[in-house]
C-alpha cells in the first residue's frame, strides 16, 4: 500500500495531538503514561524517517550500491559491451530473429 505526503502528515498531526493529551492528563497507575509516552516518541520518528524518505529519489535511497554491485556481478567487460551496442545500435534492445525468436547478432 502506497502512502502519500498527506495521508503521512495527518498521521503526523494525530500522534502529536495524542502525545499533547497524554501530556495534559493525570499519570495512568503502573507506569503506563511513560510506556505510551515512548511509544508514541518512536511512532513519530518513523512518520518523520518516512516522510523524509518520500523526499529522495528512489535512486538516491538505493544508494551507490546499485551500479556497484552490477559490477561486481558482470565486470567492467558488461559495461564495454554496452558502450559498443550504444554506438552501433543506438541503444534498446537487439531485433529478433523471427524464425528462432533469438537475438539477431
Amino acid at each position: 500500500m502506497t502512502s502519500d505526503r498527506s495521508s503521512l502528515l495527518a498521521l503526523h498531526h494525530l500522534i502529536t495531538e495524542a502525545k499533547l493529551i497524554l501530556e495534559t492528563t493525570p499519570d495512568l497507575p503502573q507506569n503506563r503514561t511513560a510506556c505510551c509516552q515512548e511509544n508514541l516518541r518512536a511512532a513519530l520518528a518513523l512518520v518523520d524517517d518516512i516522510i523524509a524518505q518520500q523526499r529522495m529519489a528512489p535512486a538516491a535511497i538505493m544508494g551507490s550500491k546499485g551500479g556497484s554491485a552490477t559490477s561486481a556481478k558482470r565486470g567492467p567487460e558488461h559495461y564495454r559491451k554496452m558502450a559498443l551496442d550504444r554506438e552501433t545500435r543506438g541503444g534498446g534492445r537487439p531485433r529478433r530473429d523471427s524464425s528462432t525468436g533469438n537475438p539477431t547478432q
